[in-house]
């Protein structure tokens, strides 16, 4: 008898939950309590309210947290994508998006109250001054950082500051068994929004682009350079799992594929007001072949850029429906540290279609209706997708493309199975890599003869180390709970243990053409190629 394996969803689209706003100025007790209900007042009720409580109210209340929750629920009466910002949150939200932070550049665990290096970020201050993976970080100046019960947060916080101060760290070298002093200016680190780029063949190059910050399109294109002088004249762009954000970023990321005067959206406000955005002469990659991917988990901008490729008839789109998120935000402060991304306008592909699906019973119902999709077998076969002929559009070169509730792909790729996806959901969660980094801890230096390049082509995970991990996640409460099929699923689970190991040996490319080389999209894109390929061989 076939056992039923559970299943665990990864986050979906966490920073695009509502979380409020504040409307009003600051009033004053001496107006009447008439004016307070005037229709010139309206703004004035919730200040004037907070007021009361302050002065008035028999005991003492946080009315900040009070504004916070009304803030919250007059926002969720909007959209689900406006969104409030708290003063506590500013620098963190401001810090993703701006694609950077100051700091010293490490990833790090916090193993048994002792900061534990994963790896320095490639080129960061921690880099350039010798700190290595699997080193301790004992103290901070004067700051002892072991054995303190620290939270992530609060590490982070003593490792930060301002660009060019410098922090004196003792580091614990556990591999050597030694510990030295190293000074470290803390500078500029970048927050990566392409996670990898490499050649899937000789003339074909892949990206990986994980949102859209203000440092996305400037890295997109160092890429895309580095992957052209390798030999690349077609390109998989990778937007599965993409969120969004700045949609100038994605309208210059469009320009690369589309012929100057092409139009790659429009937006339209309440006031009627129609803003068009066309491609440039500036793009790079225009008149050669593009594929790109994207899930139910791609919205925002990397819907912008799916629909302006759709609907102007260039390359091709694979995978499964997007989320559907067709509303443009502009942030706006509150004057007290807080701000708000309200809802400004709505955006249209170039064909007129609005990509932005139903929010009209609230957010909650938003959200459920995304769940839905996996139980109307939406996800699992392209026939399952509910359109409506209302919502038809045809593209300059005749095909049939649909408005409401996302992009649908050119080409259609269904879900893994359920034993499938969790395996992938354990690794989201970050099980493998925390199993590997304890795995290399026992004896880093048994992998320091293989270079990158071998150890992608020619590492294999032993019987061993696939032992060690079963034992490793029966031993998690969550991970047991899943049943995990691991022997029917032991060459996918190996290739995660493999690609966490690459990825903290070598980075992030290794680790993606480890685990591109069964994806079921990527293995799309190249059967697709070829087979174009062929048929331009038989053209000629």
């Amino acid at each position: 008898m076939k056992r039923k394996y559970s299943y665990i969803w990864p986050a979906v689209i966490g920073s695009a939950l509502a979380i409020g706003i504040f409307i009003g100025g600051k009033l004053h007790f001496n107006d009447s309590p008439e004016k307070l209900f005037t229709t010139n007042s309206k703004k004035d009720k919730l200040n004037r309210l907070i007021d009361y409580i302050d002065y008035e109210y028999v005991d003492d209340v946080d009315t900040d947290s009070i504004v916070d929750v009304a803030v919250n629920n007059i926002l969720d009466k909007l959209d689900p994508h406006s969104v409030y910002i708290p003063k506590r949150d500013m620098e963190r939200v401001s810090e993703d998006m701006k694609g950077d932070f100051v700091g010293i550049g490490i990833n790090f665990y916090n193993i048994r109250d002792t900061i534990a290096v994963i790896r320095p970020v490639d080129n960061g201050p921690s880099f350039y001054m010798g700190i290595q993976s699997g080193d301790r970080i004992l103290m901070a100046d004067n700051d002892t950082l072991y054995g303190k019960n620290m939270s992530n947060k609060a590490i982070v916080e003593e490792l930060k500051g301002e660009k060019g101060t410098t922090v004196k760290l003792k580091v614990y070298r556990k591999k050597d068994h030694k510990t030295f002093n190293v000074t470290v200016r803390r500078d500029v680190v970048p927050l990566k929004s392409v996670d990898a780029y490499y050649m899937m063949t000789p003339d074909m190059g892949y990206i990986k682009v994980n949102r859209f910050a203000e440092s996305t399109y400037k890295e997109f294109r160092k890429a895309l350079v580095i992957l052209e002088k390798q030999g690349a004249k077609k390109l998989t762009l990778d937007l599965r799992d993409n969120p969004g954000g700045y949609l100038g970023i994605a309208e210059e990321m469009a320009d690369e594929f589309l012929e100057k005067g092409k139009l790659v959206l429009f937006t339209k406000n309440k006031r009627g007001r129609i803003d068009k955005n066309f491609a440039t002469e500036k793009g790079d990659f225009e008149d050669k072949a593009v594929y790109v991917l994207i899930n139910e988990r791609s919205a925002s901008a990397s819907e912008i850029v799916a629909g302006a490729l759709q609907d102007n008839d260039v390359g091709t789109i694979i995978g499964r429906r997007s989320f559907g998120k067709g509303l443009v935000q502009r942030e706006m402060e509150l004057g007290d540290g807080s701000a708000v991304r309200l809802t400004v306008s709505r955006y249209y592909t170039p064909t007129g279609r609005s990509i932005q699906k139903t929010y009209k019973n609230g957010t909650k119902d938003y959200y459920q209706t995304f769940m839905d999709r996996y139980h109307s077998g939406e996800l699992v076969s392209v026939d399952s997708i509910k359109v409506a002929d209302s919502l038809k559009f045809t593209t300059p070169k005749g095909k049939v493309v649909y408005g409401g509730g996302g992009i649908i792909p050119d080409v259609f790729v269904p879900i893994g199975t359920n034993e499938v996806e969790a395996v992938k959901s354990v690794e989201a969660y970050g099980f493998f890599s925390r199993f590997i980094f304890d795995h290399l801890e026992a004896d880093r230096n048994r992998y320091s003869d293989w270079s990158e390049m071998d150890f992608v082509n020619n590492f294999r995970v032993d019987d061993i180390m696939f032992d060690d991990f079963i034992n490793y996640a029966e031993s998690s409460q969550l991970v047991k709970n899943l049943n995990l099929p691991y022997y029917d699923q032991e060459d996918n689970i190996k290739r995660f243990l493999k690609a966490d190991l690459a990825e903290q040996l070598f980075g992030d490319n290794a680790a993606a053409m480890i685990k591109g080389s069964h994806d079921a999209m990527l293995q799309k894109v190249l059967e697709l190629d070829s087979s174009k390929s062929l048929r331009d061989k038989q053209n000629y």
